[in-house]
């Protein structure tokens, strides 16, 4: 058992554009309705959630029925507004059925760079939250072209949720994918695979082994998972990285039971934990 998870109260949940569309590239409402659920129940169990949401992209090709992204930077930052005004369409229409109020926080790599843009927005983060509002994060990918076909500062949601968890100062991060941890190969290739279940340093080692892009509707892979857990590592700070498939699991993850793989910088308490 992770006893120390049970305690957890602020807690970033970051899910990716591939757990939230099907196989065909379509939205799958489904995911959707369960994760404004699981949600909505902790947040009214009195935990202080933040929801970094990818998808916008993958939204707004379905809902032009498109299948590809384009190429150029400006057809992305099209695509990306329509389908960020969908997607938070959608995130208001599910969450409203369990009577949970929603607010967009859309960033910049700028205002976190600022000392009185970070100021302002962590003040938001807190009111949003003291007002028992689930804030709901995305890059800006309208004004910002960091995380479409250029490497800067966020690069990646992946990163940003990390960023985010760090300015509010939350207790945990809870990374769903479409993996169900870290593995010393990949999974999907290689059937004896082994999943590490506690990681207390992210090392060459460790990123040597998680080659590889994300779908073809996200930009991430493993290699940006580790990033965002190394500099949470730094700023103690603790990550799960959980298989997104089914959203309930978050409430088995905050029981403490050994789901995943869980990144602490605390490795004494690790190995209490893992001889239990």
């Amino acid at each position: 058992m992770r006893k120390k998870l049970q305690q957890s109260k602020r807690i970033v949940i970051k899910i990716g554009t591939s757990s939230l569309m099907t196989a065909n590239g379509k939205v799958n409402y489904q995911q959707f309705d369960r994760l404004a659920y699981v949600l909505s129940t902790l947040n009214k169990d009195g935990k202080e959630i933040v929801l970094v949401s990818s998808g916008a992209m993958g939204v707004g090709l379905d809902k032009l029925n498109i299948s590809k992204r384009p190429v150029s930077i400006p057809g992305q930052q099209a695509i990306s507004a329509i389908g960020q005004c969908e997607m938070m369409n959608l995130y208001s229409r599910f969450f409203s059925h369990y009577n949970q109020t929603v607010g967009q926080i859309l960033l910049t790599r700028d205002i976190i760079e600022f000392p009185e843009s970070l100021k302002n927005v962590t003040n938001t983060f807190n009111a949003l939250i003291e007002m028992g509002i689930i804030p709901i994060v995305n890059e800006n990918d309208t004004v910002a072209v960091e995380e479409l076909d250029h490497q800067t500062k966020f690069g990646d949601n992946d990163q940003l949720s990390a960023i985010v968890a760090n300015i509010i100062d939350a207790d945990l991060l809870i990374m769903l994918s479409d993996i169900d941890g870290f593995y010393d190969q990949n999974p999907v290739n290689n059937p004896d695979a082994t999943l590490f279940h506690t990681i207390s340093q992210v090392t060459d080692e460790e990123m040597a082994k998680a080659g590889g892009e994300g779908s073809s509707f996200g930009t991430g892979g493993m290699i940006t998972k580790l990033k965002a857990a190394q500099y949470l590592l730094k700023n103690n700070h603790e990550m799960i990285l959980a298989k997104a498939e089914d959203p309930t699991i978050i409430f088995d993850i905050l029981k403490g039971h050994e789901i995943g793989t869980y990144f602490s910088n605390q490795p004494e308490l690790i190995k209490e934990e893992t001889t239990e």
